[in-house]
């Protein structure tokens, strides 16, 4: 395979740092722009972490210089408030820095659902950051996912806490809509492959796992496979709003972050094309083996950080990446 200067951001997230020591391993040289160096848990010869916000043009120059293919793997959603604005801004500025610096391809996860179907804010706002990507003049590959299943996703870990602390489960008429998860080995592997798929201008492509499910279903499957009983009392009320306040108190996702993901469980989130994912060397997992697998998964120890960080508010820019 060939040697890649890469950059990826969302490293200190949940994919972004399982992503990284993958890249590491392959040899690639890595570029990491974080806000806190102190959160990355990866240390390498090949990775350098630089201090930066994509909400800030200024700070990301040198972290841009001489890569050739980036990763945008953030999101805004636990911004209080305007986190769909910063999003857009956040795509802006990483389009503009990239095509400035040169990058020949831009790699980004974004979410499934259609866009004639009155899509959440949040779904809307991955598709949003897509369109801004795919038209920043470099090739690129927008991988569309739904439901990710692996242990400290945000969507597991919300079907174990209600599972594990709820042996009456009230099912509200949104726990109904069809998903179509894929398991966390499987969509690394994607991200990991999609430095080497041909492209020559930007595409979507949907990927996902072999079952079309529900939460509902999921939350059946994840009792079954931890031998738990559970009774599920389907109600025609309870609103995503109203459930928001219900998931938090029994899970530890918070109020805001509850509300943003609940308010797109009523967008059916399938693949609807499944001819480009057929380029990739993936064989996806059921669901079921995918939750299994995340049950067994012990948390990952934290290793100590030993990274260079660069400051890269100083660093001047050339006249054509100030522009706005």
């Amino acid at each position: 395979m060939k040697k890649h200067k890469i950059l990826l951001t969302g490293a200190t997230g949940y994919i972004g740092s399982k992503l990284l020591p993958e890249l590491a391993a392959a040899g690639h040289e890595i570029k990491c722009i974080v806000r806190d160096p102190s959160r990355l848990n990866v240390s390498a010869p090949n990775i350098t972490a630089f201090k930066g916000d994509l909400l800030e043009r200024a700070s990301l120059w040198r972290a841009f210089c001489g890569v050739d293919t980036a990763y945008f793997l953030v999101h805004f959603l636990h911004e209080t408030r305007g986190f769909e604005e910063k999003e857009i801004q956040a795509a802006e500025n990483f389009a503009h820095m990239a095509r400035s610096a040169g990058v020949k391809r831009i790699i980004y996860l974004g979410a499934l659902g259609n866009s004639e179907d009155n899509l959440s804010p949040h779904l809307r706002s991955r598709q949003d950051v897509g369109y801004i990507l795919r038209h920043s003049g470099i090739p690129t590959l927008e991988l569309r996912a739904s439901i990710v299943l692996g242990n400290g996703s945000l969507s597991f870990e919300l079907i174990r806490d209600l599972t594990e602390h709820l042996p009456l489960m009230i099912m509200p008429r949104w726990v109904s809509t069809k998903a179509q998860p894929i398991g966390i080995d499987d969509l690394l592997a994607y991200l990991f492959q999609s430095l080497e798929i041909p492209i020559w201008h930007s595409e979507i492509i949907e990927i996902g796992g072999e079952d079309c499910l529900s939460y509902r279903d999921l939350m059946k499957e994840y009792a079954k496979l931890r031998g738990l009983h559970r009774l599920m009392l389907p109600v025609p009320v309870l609103t995503p709003w109203l459930s928001s306040h219900w998931v938090a108190f029994f899970s530890s996702v918070n109020y805001t972050l509850a509300r943003r993901l609940l308010a797109g469980v009523k967008n059916p989130t399938v693949i609807e094309n499944n001819r480009p994912r057929h380029r990739f060397r993936v064989k996806p997992q059921r669901a079921a083996e995918a939750m299994r697998r995340a049950l067994e998964e012990s948390p990952s120890a934290q290793k100590e950080t030993n990274v260079s960080v660069l400051e890269t508010f100083d660093e001047p820019m050339p006249r054509n990446a100030r522009a706005s």
